[in-house]
């Protein structure tokens, strides 16, 4: 197999570099994993009652919103603008950019909505619905800006065909959350409540229902509560229970109905009326720049599929080069300087598809890098070993070991490429050459990569399909009835 090396990293001048890189690679200290402590949950009042087992043991911090102006929200679409700019360039067809530019001017109009949204949302049962009608039937609103009710599916159901990741996507939507709960937080509530803190969302959490429980468990749920949520907390009873009304006659005689006490939702209207005095405006530009980082994100996963359909030939065709080179060259030593070499090209190319301009130096130390962490996480033995077991089970062993050490060198050349990849994916558009790889993260990277190509069924159509580009055909047809015959 001939192969013909074009670039100029391939072919000169690079011998010593990273021969001195690889001496010294040899001496760096493993890196060691930090130990995280754990920190111990807080203990909230003194008498939970029994019924409490399933709270969250979560520790307390506060659920809030911190609303953006103007100039925020601008900021966020006009970086949404240049990823769909950006993606235009490189496939001025996508059959996306006219509905990614539809979503782009309506966010424009966004910026000066007037309408408050409000989502109700929670898990099965908390009065979402009642609460709406309550709302719409109190008169609040003819004291209020223009508003919008939405009542979201019922979350935590795994029965129904819409997910929370779903239902909490139309909820991020609106500007301001009520989150409903009938008692105390479960975990799976919690964990719901920081996702929307995680979103910048303006929550505020219900406590619904509270007439079904005696003073004191009313209490203690929202001490509970409020100790979660400071200051965004109120307690509602939108559908009380009946009371029974005794009345005693001058006669003598007593009388008895049940008489429906009227709904109790003033904490919540006047939580809402702060909420919307303080910060109106403020919640519809939050609401705003949230829309605009999603549209910014969904432009970038096209993006990103665009290049990697680029990125996929350019890896496989230095994953060969590395395969040819390491095959025919019998020195391990001078296959790790070839490799080397070949993923500093390899580096470039990828940069230059990703936007990511890199120097020859900067290349050179991205590939050095590279090369130093699957030394220490181990890779490279791993994947010999399992290149080796692969090859062992087709019955070709008898052939000179120079294929184990090709295939293993198109395997971690792959892995490097697929790992580039993923980091140059989750960069920014257009970032500044001088800026440094986070070896931390390209680190995470190369060992979640290695980690899903691993798979026994991946490895042997990787040898089969190697071996066909490193041996000639007559080889592999000796090979193939060797196998029959075995």
């Amino acid at each position: 197999m001939v192969v013909k090396l074009e670039r100029p990293i391939l072919v000169g001048g690079l011998g010593l570099s990273f021969s001195l890189w690889m001496l010294q690679s040899w001496h760096d200290s493993i890196v060691q994993l930090g130990e995280f402590s754990l920190l111990s949950t807080l203990a909230v009042g003194g008498g939970l009652w029994l019924w409490q087992q399933n709270r969250p043991k979560t520790s307390l911090e506060q659920l809030d919103c911190t609303p953006v102006d103007r100039a925020t929200a601008e900021s966020a679409i006009a970086k949404a603008e240049a990823v769909i700019h950006q993606l235009a360039q490189e496939r001025e067809n996508h059959s996306s950019l006219s509905k990614l530019r539809e979503q782009l001017a309506n966010l424009f109009s966004e910026l000066d909505r007037q309408e408050i949204g409000i989502a109700v949302t929670g898990g099965k049962a908390v009065g979402k619905s009642t609460l709406i009608q309550v709302l719409q039937s109190s008169g609040w609103q003819e004291k209020q800006p223009k508003y919008n009710l939405q009542e979201t599916a019922s979350l935590f159901r795994k029965t129904t065909d819409e997910s929370d990741t779903a239902i909490l996507a139309e909820v991020a939507k609106s500007d301001i959350v009520l989150f409903l709960t009938n008692g105390d937080l479960t975990e799976t509530e919690f964990q719901t409540l920081q996702q929307l803190k995680a979103a910048n969302q303006s929550t505020i959490l219900v406590f619904n229902k509270q007439d079904q429980y005696v003073v004191d468990e009313r209490a203690t749920i929202l001490l509970s509560l409020q100790q979660r949520m400071p200051g965004n907390v109120v307690a509602t009873a939108v559908s009380p229970i009946p009371i029974k009304v005794r009345k005693h006659e001058s006669d003598g005689s007593v009388q008895e109905w049940m008489e429906q006490p009227a709904p109790d939702i003033a904490q919540l209207t006047q939580q809402l009326n702060t909420v919307l005095a303080q910060q109106g405006q403020k919640l519809v530009w939050t609401t705003t720049m949230r829309k605009a980082l999603a549209l910014k994100a969904e432009a970038k996963n096209w993006l990103n599929q665009t290049r990697c359909d680029r990125a996929t030939p350019v890896i496989e065709q230095y994953q060969w080069i590395a395969a040819a080179t390491a095959f025919a060259n019998p020195v391990p030593a001078l296959d790790i300087l070839a490799t080397a070499a070949i993923n500093a090209q390899m580096v470039i190319d990828l940069g230059n598809i990703y936007q990511q301009k890199l120097s020859l130096e900067q290349a050179q130390t991205v590939a050095g890098t590279m090369g130093s962490l699957m030394l220490k996480l181990g890779l490279v033995e791993l994947s010999t070993k399992a290149v080796s077991s692969v090859l062992k089970s087709n019955a070709i062993t008898f052939v000179a070991g120079g294929l184990v050490q090709g295939v293993s060198a198109a395997y971690l050349t792959r892995v490097a490429g697929l790992s580039l990849v993923e980091y140059f994916e989750q960069q920014e558009i257009a970032l500044d050459s001088g800026t440094a790889i986070n070896l931390d993260k390209l680190r995470q990277t190369l060992q979640k990569v290695f980690q899903q190509n691993q798979q026994i069924a991946f490895l042997q159509g990787f040898v089969n399909h190697s071996l066909k580009r490193l041996l000639p055909q007559t080889q592999q047809v000796e090979l193939v009835g060797v196998e029959k015959i075995g």
